[in-house]
C-alpha cells in the first residue's frame, strides 16, 4: 500500500467516542484507506491500549500505531494518570481533576505528523463540546485554532474532523446504532475512569455520562417503536 492510499487518520483511545469515530471513517473512507493512532502517555488505566488495538483489528485497520508519550508524566498531575488525586471537581470549580492538560493539542499534532507522512488530510477525533464538562480542549474554537496551527506548522491541508462536537452522547449512541455498532460500542469498548470496560463502574463522570447518554437514547427508541406500533392500521 503506498502512503497516499491513506485518507484519514483516526485518534482512537479505545472509547466509545473513538470507537465510532472510527466507524464512520471506515464508513466514509474504507478501512484500507484509514490509519488510527493510540496514545500512552501515562494513564492509570493503560488497559485502555488493549481496548484500542482489538478495535482496530474489528473494523479491519491495518495501520494502527501505538505511541509513548512518556514525557507527560513529567509536565503535569491529574486524577487519569496519578493515583493519589481522586477524581473530583477542583476546589475552585473549574475544571475537574481529570483534565490532563493539553493533551488533545499533543495528540493531534502528533496524529498530525504522522498523518501527513502517509498522505492523509483528515484527523478524526471523538471530542464534543455539547456535553461540555470542563474540558477546554474539547470546544469547537480549540479544535479550529489547533487546525490553523498544524496548517501553518506543516503546510499541509489537514482538516480535524469532530463528528460529535455538537452532538449528545444519546446522539451518539443513536449513530452507533445507525452504523451497525451498538453491541460493540457497548461491550467492546473503555471509558471508566476506573478502568472497567462496558457499562463500566456507573459512578465516576466518564460513565454517568455514557450511561444517561444509552438511557435516554433507548426511551426515545422505545418511544419510537411504540408509536409506529399505534399508528399501524388494524387488519
Amino acid at each position: 500500500m503506498k502512503k497516499e492510499d491513506i485518507e484519514a487518520v483516526v485518534v482512537l483511545s479505545g472509547g466509545q467516542d473513538s470507537a465510532t469515530c472510527l466507524a464512520l471513517a471506515v464508513r466514509r473512507h474504507g478501512a484500507d484507506r484509514v490509519a488510527a493512532i493510540t496514545f500512552n502517555y501515562g494513564q492509570r488505566h493503560v488497559l485502555e491500549t488493549k481496548y484500542a488495538k482489538a478495535l482496530a483489528r474489528r473494523f479491519g485497520i491495518a495501520r494502527h500505531k501505538v505511541v509513548r508519550l512518556d514525557f507527560y508524566r513529567h509536565l503535569t498531575r491529574n486524577a487519569l494518570m496519578n493515583d493519589d488525586i481522586p477524581i473530583a471537581k477542583r476546589a475552585d470549580a473549574s475544571c475537574p481533576t481529570t483534565v490532563v492538560e493539553g493533551r488533545n493539542a499533543f495528540f493531534l499534532l502528533s496524529a498530525g505528523v504522522w498523518a501527513k507522512s502517509l498522505g492523509a488530510r483528515e484527523i478524526y477525533t471523538g471530542v464534543s463540546q455539547a456535553d461540555f464538562s470542563g474540558y477546554p480542549d474539547c470546544r469547537a474554537d480549540f479544535i479550529r485554532a489547533q487546525q490553523r496551527m498544524m496548517r501553518l506548522a506543516m503546510e499541509w491541508p489537514f482538516k480535524i474532523v469532530t463528528p460529535f462536537m455538537n452532538k449528545t452522547k444519546s446522539e451518539e449512541w443513536a449513530l452507533a446504532a445507525k452504523l451497525g455498532i451498538l453491541d460493540i460500542v457497548k461491550n467492546e469498548t473503555l471509558t471508566c475512569y476506573n478502568g472497567i470496560p462496558g457499562a463500566g463502574c456507573g459512578k465516576c463522570p466518564a460513565c454517568k455520562l455514557r450511561n444517561a447518554g444509552l438511557r435516554e437514547f433507548e426511551k426515545r427508541q422505545h418511544t419510537t417503536k411504540a408509536k409506529r406500533a399505534t399508528s399501524r392500521p388494524r387488519a
